[in-house]
């Protein structure tokens, strides 16, 4: 039997309530496993770290993924709302990003699989594709006290199916924007009096999503970027009140952003802000307010904002708010916290084994990746509960020839493993045992290796 230390437990029991007293101590010792395990998550691997790959009843901890009834929404909905308590301020509007990612898996039996663009491989002029799975994951972006850069939070992960088996399935296909649509309503409702802030990149822009968003009972602030060719038009002038026939949704229509950069009758804002590594940056930017539309939906008001660098090392970038009280510093600002999303995707692939998982059951695939995603949330939640608690400074790990200057998610996932090796208790473990003793360097060193271990 595993005895989890009351700090730990204290964070768990938020969970309990969705599993059944049968699997809850089961589910309890596969977290700890998780995150105790370095490289592959495999429920094999986990068995293996806590010392139990002699157990005859293994499927047991395998049935927790695979066929146990539990509920994955219910989980995301209690861990939003801790770390809500946790990380922000009351009255603060919630920032919340939204990004796909893909995991790369092959296998017959794998049946949403399919073939998508490699993000990280990929180039302009040189794409790359994989198989695999798309996922839609949504993430509380926080500010946490040992760093100077917002985390980004996952606590709402979707699998998105290819199109092709959607359709041997007969199932309708939904498209990321769909899914993304359907979780900040859900969202929306978790946390219905609080303003919300939604953040995508480009590539998950679009007018759809937009209207979804304004029509929300609170509307949610939709920003992301925008296109250099968008067909942007005036607001719609007064009407003699004796025309007949429908009313117009827009009016004139006007110069694109792209005409904008080259028009020398602009004028241009200087301003400085802060980029995502903690610089300032000084930017020359144009904003207004409009309508843009798209064949097929209603227009969609916004405000946008054309940045260009002074001194050209990056190309010209716009980007929108459907808020048109959020000033362009405002909207900026926002958009730069989204790149903490990329890097928790990282982080994920190398320190919490995402796509190292072996399993092809449809549930297993369902509920393992997006529990993965939210020990990255459990991780930081339990480091900024001992750190808080104990009133000690997260430490970063640093050498003669390289000292960190902030710690990162490695140095976050060590701390919590060595409190956890430290304080947790094994009832199996044997009462007479042989003693040796470690010098102090050797054994610095090899917890130093297990804690840090990827």
């Amino acid at each position: 039997m595993l005895i989890i230390p009351e700090e730990i437990t204290a964070i768990l029991s938020a969970f309990a309530p969705v599993f059944s007293h049968r699997i809850w101590d089961t589910v309890q010792f596969l977290i700890i496993g998780a995150i105790l395990t370095p490289g592959k998550r495999t429920i094999s691997a986990v068995l293996r770290t806590m010392g139990v790959q002699e157990d005859k009843n293994f499927q047991n901890y395998h049935r927790v993924l695979n066929r146990a009834k539990w509920s994955g929404l219910a989980v995301s909905k209690i861990l939003f709302g801790v770390l809500v308590v946790a990380f922000c301020a009351s009255g603060v509007p919630l920032m919340i990003g939204a990004d796909e990612t893909i995991e790369r898996r092959k296998g017959e039996k794998i049946t949403a699989k399919g073939v998508f663009r490699d993000a990280i491989h990929s180039s302009k002029k040189h794409v790359v594709t994989c198989f695999g799975l798309r996922w839609v994951s949504m993430m509380l972006i926080v500010p946490v006290p040992w760093s100077s850069r917002a985390w980004a939070l996952p606590f709402l992960t979707v699998l998105v199916p290819s199109e092709e088996s959607n359709r041997k399935a007969g199932k309708r296909h939904k498209t990321s924007l769909d899914w993304i649509g359907q979780m900040i309503a859900v969202v929306q409702r978790w946390a219905p009096r609080q303003m919300l802030v939604l953040v995508t990149d480009g590539g998950l822009a679009a007018i759809k999503l937009g209207l979804l968003c304004r029509s929300l009972r609170n509307p949610v602030t939709y920003i992301s970027r925008l296109r250099l060719d968008a067909r942007l038009f005036d607001w719609v002038g007064p009407q003699p009140k004796d025309k007949r026939g429908p009313k117009p949704q827009k009016g004139k229509r006007q110069m694109s952003l792209a005409a904008r950069l080259c028009d020398p009758f602009t004028q241009w804002q200087r301003i400085a802000i802060r980029s995502y590594d903690g610089t300032l940056k000084t930017l020359d930017i144009l904003s207004g307010t409009c309508l843009w539309h798209t064949d097929g939906f209603d227009p969609l008001p916004i405000r946008w904002v054309l940045v260009r660098d002074p001194l050209g090392k990056f190309l010209p970038t716009a980007f929108f708010s459907t808020n048109l009280s959020f000033s362009p510093q405002q909207i900026l600002a926002c958009f730069i916290m989204r790149w903490s999303l990329e890097v928790t995707f990282q982080e994920s692939r190398s320190h919490l084994g995402l796509e190292t998982q072996r399993q092809w059951s449809d549930l297993a695939i369902q509920c393992t990746t997006p529990a993965l995603f939210g020990l990255f949330s459990l991780i930081t939640l339990i480091a900024f509960r001992l750190t808080t608690d104990s009133g000690i400074t997260l430490p970063a790990r640093h050498s003669a020839w390289y000292t960190k200057s902030q710690p990162t998610f490695s140095d976050v996932i060590a701390f919590v493993r060595f409190f956890l090796w430290k304080h947790l208790k094994f009832t199996y473990s044997p009462v007479k045992s042989g003693l040796g003793l470690f010098p102090d360097s050797l054994l610095s060193g090899f917890v130093d290796s297990i804690c840090f271990s990827t």
